[in-house]
């Protein structure tokens, strides 16, 4: 038995090594697989002609023209049959819900946002209100709900992936939100959920193995502040899928007032909201929904650490030096090969550079500063979309056969 589910897992990996191979790359011969994959032609075969069979994958002939004195057939090759499955990646964010459908090539071919109040938004009252969206979606999209095998949803916040629930969200006025269940139940089809942060992780793997591998983290400093951690090359989201809340972690005790309710964290000091309070000397216990930060007041603030104005460059100062010492902590624990800062705060990063630096000096013994890279990557709220595409294709490489009934049609 032990051994019969070995070789599942082994021809499981490597069916999604050969998907991920022909998504990444484009149409290719099976000789190209070989060479790319480092698999055995036998298995390359065996498993192709699996694929092939599944409607996973299609063959054609290739048009490249051949030299003038070939003879015989033009090349084969094999590409991904973008028609085989649909995937829907959703975001919520305060105010927002922003949909993208996939096709099995990983293409997205539509995308539409949707906006509701956040104020307002309850665990009762918001799961009906997503099922509409994505209802809707479907509809204008054309596609059949039966055609979509994975619905992928990233939220702010803290989310438990275990029990599908965003528990706290600056997007919702209650807590304990659920998601999975509800729209498990409405479409009858496979649902994960997880935190916005951790989709980044998973596009910056997707789209740069070869540099996003092993042991990396993504902070993002944004309207609030996450992280994504990759460990031993496995996006890492705990026992309960809440690992990596960042921003969360104390920094003060007793300290600023963050959104969360609590007092002293990371985000207190780093986000939107505590810039704008820190630069105009607002008191610490200022409720951050009085202050009116986001995007617009983030410009604001950059647009006067250009000018020079003291009082935003020693905001930003004060926050790198706070960034600076949550870095520390991250890199004496985990010990990643490379730390991702992006987010809208970026924009900034300039300002906070050199706080930042100074705050991992005074809080990290040199030994521990001396084996990593940090990337400062501008935000594009695309690599959320690109990681929710990669992580519900990931699933789908190793379970979908392409011909799986839901139980509704087997029913019928």
């Amino acid at each position: 038995m032990t051994r019969k589910a070995d070789r599942d897992q082994i021809r499981r990996q490597n069916r999604s090594i050969i998907l991920q191979t022909l998504r990444r790359g484009g149409p290719m011969a099976r000789i190209d697989l070989g060479q790319i994959t480092k698999l055995s032609p036998a298995t390359v075969t065996a498993i192709t002609s699996d694929l092939l069979d599944q409607g996973l994958i299609e063959g054609f002939d290739s048009d490249e023209p051949k030299a003038p004195q070939s003879r015989g057939r033009p090349r084969s090759l094999l590409r991904i049959n973008p028609d085989a499955a649909c995937v829907i990646g959703i975001r919520i964010s305060v105010n927002t819900i922003d949909m993208s459908m996939a096709n099995f090539a990983g293409e997205t071919f539509l995308t539409k946002r949707y906006g509701f109040d956040s104020a307002t938004a309850e665990k009762d009252d918001f799961p009906p209100l997503l099922i509409e969206a994505i209802r809707n979606f479907t509809e204008q999209s054309g596609t059949d709900i039966s055609h979509v095998r994975e619905i992928g949803v990233a939220a702010q916040g803290v989310v438990e992936t275990g029990s599908g629930l965003v528990v706290w969200s600056p997007a919702f006025k209650g807590r304990k939100i659920p998601i999975v269940e509800p729209l498990q139940s409405a479409f009858d089809v496979h649902c994960i959920l997880s935190n916005d942060t951790n989709m980044i992780t998973e596009a910056l793997h997707w789209s740069e193995p070869g540099k996003y591998s092993g042991t990396f983290a993504v902070v993002m400093l944004d309207y609030g502040v996450g992280m994504g951690l990759y460990l031993d090359n496995h996006l890492f989201a705990g026992a309960s899928g809440t690992a990596a809340e960042f921003g969360h972690a104390n920094h003060i005790p007793g300290g600023a007032l963050c959104r969360c309710g609590k007092r002293g964290c990371i985000e207190a000091y780093l986000s939107d909201y505590a810039l704008v309070r820190s630069a105009r000397h607002m008191p610490e216990d200022t409720n951050p929904q009085d202050i009116e930060a986001g995007v617009e007041g983030l410009e604001a603030l950059i647009g006067k650490a250009k000018a020079g104005d003291e009082d935003a460059l020693k905001a930003f100062a004060k926050a790198g030096r706070v960034l600076g010492y949550g870095l520390a902590r991250l890199l004496a624990i985990i010990d990643p090969r490379r730390i991702v800062l992006t987010g809208a705060g970026m924009r900034a990063y300039e300002y906070m550079e050199a706080g930042m630096n100074a705050g991992l000096e005074e809080a990290l013994v040199a030994d521990l500063r001396q084996n990593f890279v940090i990337d400062v990557m501008p935000w594009n709220e695309d690599y959320i979309r690109r990681g929710l595409i990669a992580k519900a294709m990931e699933r789908l490489d190793r379970e979908y056969t392409g011909v799986q009934q839901r139980t509704s049609e087997k029913v019928a």
